[in-house]
């Protein structure tokens, strides 16, 4: 038997974050008929690109991250203004966080980051033709570095536990999966 809906009767507002909102969901079995808290964090959509230059170089970004107290290594990603298409949130992620522009951007997909605690989405995308052309621009709470892999290092931080950003690990697994998808519609072997 297929596991059935809940029904929500109330859901309310707990805190409000800067970049976050934690509700509170009352919802009914539909086993048992009892009720039920849940609790919820509410959040834009977000973005992660992966940028890789004429070359096949891959851009990244170091910088500290509060959560995991420590220094991590990303590819360029954040949140979708309100309005904003993600699409659109991925060229400004892209430039404001790397410097780079890329000639090309196309989307791998989407995924629900956490969907016990959150309802929105990841929308990664690969960008091909990537150049430097500004400065990055860090707000008062972020200190970046730059930094431009070999495309092969990619695969292996991700395997060795460098980059263990899961939101990160998903942008490159989908990345993956469109290569071994073109490599197979092409007869090809495709992937990493």
């Amino acid at each position: 038997m297929v596991p059935r809906r809940w029904t929500r009767l109330a859901r309310e507002r707990i805190q409000s974050c800067r970049v976050f909102d934690v509700h509170r969901s009352r919802a009914r079995s539909p086993q048992t008929g009892q009720l039920h808290d849940f609790f919820g964090i509410e959040s834009s959509d977000w973005v992660n690109v992966i940028p890789f230059t004429p070359r096949g170089d891959v851009v990244m970004v170091r910088q500290y991250r509060h959560g995991a107290d420590r220094v991590t290594l990303e590819v360029p990603g954040g949140i979708v203004d309100p309005g904003e298409a993600p699409v659109d949130a991925a060229v400004r992620e892209l430039l404001e966080e790397t410097g780079y522009r890329a000639e090309e951007i196309e989307p791998l997909g989407s995924v629900n980051p956490n969907p016990a605690l959150f309802g929105n989405r990841l929308h990664a995308f690969v960008a091909r033709g990537a150049r430097r052309v500004a400065e990055v621009v860090n707000d008062r709470t972020e200190e970046t570095r730059v930094e431009v892999v070999p495309r092969a290092s990619l695969w292996q931080m991700v395997r060795s536990g460098e980059v263990d950003h899961a939101l990160v690990v998903a942008a490159v697994g989908l990345l993956a999966l469109a290569e071994l998808g073109a490599g197979e519609a092409s007869g090809g072997a495709g992937g990493p």
